[in-house]
């Protein structure tokens, strides 16, 4: 029987030149399968936001608390999948795909119901999809990280949105606006400033 070190590395992890050869991470774990369940909820959302002409109140409750859970999950999966090395191939591409679903079928759902103005919705569309193809531009010079700009516009977008989706009096419309005003300004300047990234990573790769 062959012994194992004493730091509990198994001889079936080490490599011909005694290297630890890199864990294998499942594609199925707990990060990729709240990734999933993101995308699961989003039609889950729209029946709910859509229900009773999406003017009950109820049903609003409804929507407010599943459009919570799924963006609850964005930060779960992702601090999961970091803390304990769940990091996939798969999770990289869907993990993004699945916010920007959801938070896009809120949006696109509010201005069909003509909550939210049409013009707001799709600036915010028009920059997630350019970003979307600014990473793929220059994919092959380097990968542009998230920005702590672009956390905090996720997170405002997040707040304003739920402010739009609960029932609140008229009397509470002024705040709604100013919460949707910040997301949207936080929004178009991540964007800029993802444009002047990928410019650099260009020129700097080129």
């Amino acid at each position: 029987m062959s012994a194992t070190p004493a730091d509990g590395t198994t001889p079936e992890a080490l490599g011909a030149a005694g290297g630890i050869v890199p864990r294998r991470v499942p594609l199925v774990n707990i990060a990729n399968i709240l990734t999933v369940t993101r995308l699961v909820l989003v039609p889950v959302f729209l029946l709910a936001l859509f229900a009773a002409d999406g003017h009950s109140i109820r049903w609003r409750m409804v929507a407010f608390l599943v459009f919570a859970v799924g963006s609850i999950t964005d930060y779960i999966d992702g601090h999961l999948a970091r803390k304990y090395g769940l990091v996939t191939d798969f999770g990289k591409v869907v993990d993004p795909i699945a916010d920007k679903a959801l938070t896009g079928a809120a949006l696109f759902g509010l201005s069909v119901l003509a909550e939210l103005p049409w013009w707001v919705t799709l600036t915010i569309a028009v920059r997630e999809v350019g970003v979307t193809l600014l990473r793929f531009w220059v994919i092959r010079y380097g990968v542009i990280a998230a920005s702590y700009g672009g956390k905090v516009k996720t997170f405002a977008q997040i707040i304003a949105i739920g402010l739009y989706l609960l029932p609140l009096p008229a009397a509470l419309d002024p705040l709604l606006w100013v919460g949707m005003g910040i997301a949207l300004v936080l929004t178009v300047v991540t964007g800029l400033d993802y444009v002047v990234r990928a410019l650099r990573l260009r020129a700097a790769r080129g």
